[in-house]
């Protein structure tokens, strides 16, 4: 009979989009208050791959992901997607300007193994944690590069995010 472990800490991810910069720099600034300091941030990237949100959120998005310090416990990733869910609620009312939507936040972690995504989205492919959240595993590391799936977003099955994504986990191999 196998007995349980705790697993490993995992390195927490924010992914963040949004039209307003100054509604990404309200999110970072939530997510260091709550998650500590941040330990990598990624360029900002054009988030053009989809239309799904230009109804909501209007055009032009820009996209960035944020790695934290601190190494966290990956059960609590259905919390982590509750409080951004707050946190886009919290920022509609102070950056909330001419869309319907001003910010999208996506929290997940990575190991050395893989990229987890949290959603709200319920698909085959994924696992339900809680309170209406998804667990997905949107990219793996295998010879020594990211690879994706067959349900993996299009920016992140694009090389674009991959080189941030290997110092993420290489900051975690160091640890």
């Amino acid at each position: 009979m196998q007995s349980s472990r705790e697993h490993a800490g995992v390195l927490r991810i924010m992914v963040a989009f949004s039209q307003s910069t100054a509604a990404l720099q309200w999110a970072l600034e939530q997510a260091i208050e709550q998650w500590g300091p941040v330990a990598l941030e990624s360029e900002l990237f054009d988030f053009d791959q989809t239309d799904y949100y230009r109804g909501q959120m209007g055009a032009d998005l820009k996209k960035v992901l944020w790695a934290h310090e601190q190494l966290a416990d990956p059960s609590g990733l259905a919390d982590w997607k509750n409080q951004a869910g707050e946190w886009e609620t919290q920022c509609q009312r102070v950056n909330g300007g001419d869309v319907a939507r001003s910010l999208n936040l996506d929290p997940g972690y990575l190991t050395e193994a893989k990229l987890v995504l949290a959603t709200t989205k319920d698909r085959d492919h994924r696992i339900y944690l809680k309170d209406g959240i998804f667990a997905e595993v949107t990219l793996y590391y295998h010879k020594q590069q990211w690879q994706s799936r067959p349900w993996t977003y299009p920016d992140f099955a694009a090389a674009d995010y991959h080189p941030f994504l290997t110092r993420c986990r290489n900051q975690l191999r160091e640890r």
